[in-house]
């Protein structure tokens, strides 16, 4: 594979501690002890039909992973209005459920390391997090998560109750950014949990674990 021109490099925002650029229909992003395992995880995710994360194609010559660059809209802080809607909160936890259930049967390479250790209790691979800012949207509907760098096995509610924090958003009086009164946030946990489609025993528990995550 022939090495991109630093001319035909893209750099990309948002990449929080990593230097992140676009190479016309990729990105090429840094690597770690966890992205075999990570690129294993995006592999399986295809093969079941879930669309909604990026393709891995390996690493360029200079040792940067390969990822599909997905077109759309990725917002920073402060949150532009779409994403305090409903609708997205809702849209977010269908393609959430849909990542979940489609990692249920993913076997980790025997060697697989992650980023974060795995949890008890594991039922998928979470993501580990589903944020605004790793939520790619077109048109104000979000449609594909990316940086599965934080992948790692764990229970559903722990993702879900990650990700309730960041699109509810679960805050304490005084946050600067989209704070609530706190019966419109049990408002819009329900919401997030009825899309979902969560049971009870995990609704039981999803409180509890968004104040510990």
């Amino acid at each position: 594979m022939t090495a991109p021109k630093p001319s035909d490099e893209e750099r990309l925002t948002g990449g929080g501690v990593n230097d992140v650029v676009r190479v016309a229909s990729t990105v090429r992003r840094p690597v770690g002890a966890w992205t075999p395992a990570v690129h294993a995880l995006l592999g399986h995710l295809r093969a079941k039909g879930f669309t909604g994360a990026p393709r891995a194609h390996g690493l360029d010559t200079e040792g940067r992973e390969i990822l599909d660059y997905l077109p759309g809209d990725v917002p920073g802080y402060p949150l532009p209005e779409y994403v305090r809607t409903d609708a997205v909160l809702r849209d977010v936890a269908v393609l959430l459920r849909g990542c979940h259930d489609a990692t249920a049967d993913f076997v980790p390479p025997e060697d697989a390391r992650w980023y974060l250790p795995p949890r008890a209790g594991a039922e998928v691979i979470c993501h580990g997090d589903i944020a605004p800012y790793n939520c790619v949207s077109r048109d104000g509907e979000p449609l594909a998560f990316i940086d599965f760098d934080t992948a790692h096995p764990g229970p559903r509610v722990w993702d879900l109750a990650c990700a309730a924090c960041r699109f509810v958003p679960l805050t304490a009086p005084g946050n600067g950014d989209f704070t609530l009164p706190a019966g419109e946030q049990a408002r819009r946990l329900r919401v997030f949990a009825d899309a979902y489609g969560l049971g009870a025993a995990g609704r039981a528990v999803l409180a509890d674990t968004a104040r510990a995550s």
